[in-house]
């Protein structure tokens, strides 16, 4: 478990709302020689959030995507989207990561766009490259989440493993709301192989925020309800 502490509050006014911006700083030991890793998550929130359960993001960090508006990836619009859905419901929390390129940093992931360049998928170009399929955990996202004493969310995310790190830290999920956004010819690989290879969910279309079911695990089947039904 990482030790957070909170490092700022200010207010930040954006294009969709005026959200109150918390940032969090903390350390993680990691192996058996103790080394020290630095976790920095920023808390951008709207609204009453102990009510009723808030729309929530957990959503890691794409300087291509949202500096340069890459269309290689979903990240931009997804963000995006989370921040119009939560002005909408009045209430709700982004969760930003800095875990650049699913954690390999933004140099190594620009090595791997080099790699699918030249044919390689998203997975094969971190494996070639020498790094796991996904160094990414959420721990410091939840964390987050208990510190704010958030205890049952509506949460946005196509990946099951988001739902695990939530689910696991006795964080109840009443409904889960689908990330999915349009497709571009630039994206639709990098898509499919989430869906496929990574097992990331989806719906329909893209007509907004949609509940589904979660693979076949007992645990997750039970939390998903209807669009606007809390459990």
């Amino acid at each position: 478990m990482i030790k957070l502490n909170q490092i700022a509050d200010v207010r930040l006014p954006t294009r969709w709302a005026n959200f109150r911006l918390l940032a969090f700083e903390g350390w993680q030991i990691e192996g058996e020689l103790k080394e020290d890793r630095r976790e920095t998550v920023l808390a951008l929130m709207l609204g009453d959030i102990h009510s009723s359960p808030p729309v929530v993001r957990i959503h890691s960090q794409c300087m291509t995507g949202e500096v340069f508006h890459s269309l290689r990836c979903d990240c931009h619009d997804q963000l995006h989207l989370a921040l119009r859905t939560i002005a909408n419901e009045g209430a709700g929390i982004v969760l930003y990561e800095q875990k650049e390129g699913r954690g390999i940093g933004l140099m190594e992931k620009l090595r791997a766009y080099q790699l699918q360049d030249q044919g390689l998928d998203t997975i094969e170009a971190n494996l070639r490259l020498g790094h796991a399929v996904d160094l990414r955990d959420y721990q410091s996202a939840v964390d987050v989440l208990r510190f704010l004493d958030v205890r049952s969310v509506r949460l946005m995310t196509n990946n099951p493993e988001k739902i695990d790190a939530v689910l696991s830290c006795g964080i109840k999920i009443v409904e889960r709301l689908s990330a999915d956004v349009a497709s571009s010819p630039y994206s639709a690989r990098y898509l499919a192989i989430k869906r496929e290879r990574l097992g990331h969910l989806s719906s329909e279309g893209h007509a907004g925020p949609k509940a589904t079911q979660v693979g076949n695990s007992p645990t997750l089947e039970v939390l998903l309800q209807g669009f606007g039904e809390h459990a």
